[in-house]
This record gives structure tokens, C-alpha cells and sequence, in this order.
């Protein structure tokens, strides 16, 4: 013979929390009789009116749903589900942990990418400082005093050009220079080659080891 289940503790709890001392007060408050909440007592939620059930827990400030399942007696689908959970509890928390860990390598990866970007940019500042700092003073007194010579200029070039070197960046042939025309690194900027005819160099090209960057923008050479 089944024992009836004693939720008296559990709601008495529960009261407590909402400042309710007594059943009875927790029935006027609810606006119900005592007999839902001594069905409650009893674990006999789901025989009790909805009208009732959503009184009380909005006496209590629970959830519906939560109160069903603090106030129902353990069914054998509940038991299942229950020791389901206990069983697949340890790979839970295994693959919390891993995620876990992902999450911090990530981090981890991000910061130190973080870190090499702020480095390459200091390097690279390094090589440029010259640059930087006389550029900026050398263009505006060229455009104050148009007769200034290129050629006083031109030293002022030579950073940006030792760090393009440094990064392993060559031109594709020089300025004014003639070469065979080669469409798969020669861009045509008017009229028309065949490969291997002659054109002249117009803006330089440049490639990176064995990737191709821009192309050599070129002119056909009248014969």
C-alpha cells in the first residue's frame, strides 16, 4: 500500500518566501478555500482546477509550471528521465569542458594575433620613422615652392622601398623599360600585342615570391 506523499514542508517553504505564516492565510490570499491547499499538501496537484493552481502560484510568485512539478508525486517517466540525466552527466561536463577550453584558445589565439599585429606594425614604423617624419615637411615645401628639384625628394623614398624589399615585393621590370610583352604579367593600356612583342613599361608591376600583385601596366612599341 502506497503512502500518500507530505508536501507540507515544501510549501510551508515556499509560504515563508512570500511572507505567508499560516495555510489559511496562503488560502485568503490566494482567494480559495483550504481544501486546494491541503490537496497540495498531498501532492494531488493535478486534481485540482486550473483557476486554483494558477491562484495559488501567483500567491506563491512561482511559475505554473513549477509548481506542478515542486507539488507532483515522482512519476516513472520523471524516474527515467532523471537517471537519464545522471547518466550522461559526466559527458555533459566533458563537453562543457571542452567547450570550455575551445572558448580559451580562441581567446588565447585572438590576444596573439593581437600581439603580432601591434608587432609588425612597430617593425614596419621602424623601417618607416625617416619617412614619417621628413614626408609630411618635404611634400608641402614642394607645393610652396614648385622649383624645388624631384631629385632632392627621391632620398626621402628609400624607406618605404627597404621595407617593400623586406617583404619580399619586386617590381616587374622598370619604368620606360622594353620587354616582350607577357600577358600574364603585362597589362596592355592601349592598342594591341601578341606575346613576345615589343612594349614599353608604363607603371610598374610587382609580385611577391611566385604570387602576382598587380600587373605592369604597359604600351605597344610602333615598329
Amino acid at each position: 500500500m502506497s503512502q500518500t506523499p507530505d508536501y507540507t514542508e515544501r510549501l510551508q517553504q515556499k509560504m515563508g518566501a512570500v511572507g505567508l505564516s499560516s495555510f489559511r492565510s496562503l488560502a485568503r490570499q490566494a482567494g480559495v478555500s483550504l481544501w486546494p491547499v491541503r490537496q497540495l499538501r498531498q501532492g494531488k496537484v493535478l486534481e485540482l482546477r486550473s483557476r486554483s493552481l494558477l491562484a495559488i502560484a501567483e500567491t506563491l510568485q512561482i511559475s505554473l509550471n513549477e509548481l506542478i512539478e515542486q507539488f507532483s508525486p515522482p512519476s516513472p517517466e520523471r524516474e527515467a528521465i532523471a537517471r537519464s540525466e545522471e547518466r550522461n552527466a559526466p559527458e555533459v561536463k566533458a563537453i562543457a569542458a571542452l567547450q570550455e577550453e575551445y572558448a580559451r584558445l580562441q581567446a588565447q589565439m585572438d590576444a596573439q594575433r593581437s600581439t603580432l599585429e601591434r608587432e609588425f606594425q612597430r617593425a614596419s614604423l621602424e623601417v618607416l620613422e625617416s619617412w614619417l617624419l621628413q614626408w609630411p615637411t618635404a611634400a608641402r615645401a614642394a607645393r610652396e615652392n614648385p622649383q624645388i628639384p624631384a631629385g632632392r625628394l627621391l632620398p626621402l623614398v628609400s624607406p618605404v622601398e627597404t621595407l617593400v624589399r623586406e617583404w619580399g615585393i619586386e617590381a616587374i621590370a622598370a619604368v620606360g623599360a622594353e620587354i616582350p610583352y607577357d600577358p600574364q604579367q603585362h597589362q596592355l593600356m592601349d592598342g594591341t600585342a601578341e606575346p613576345g612583342d615589343r612594349v614599353r613599361v608604363r607603371y610598374v608591376g610587382y609580385k611577391q615570391g611566385e604570387t602576382l600583385l598587380y600587373r605592369a601596366k604597359v604600351s605597344p612599341i610602333a615598329p
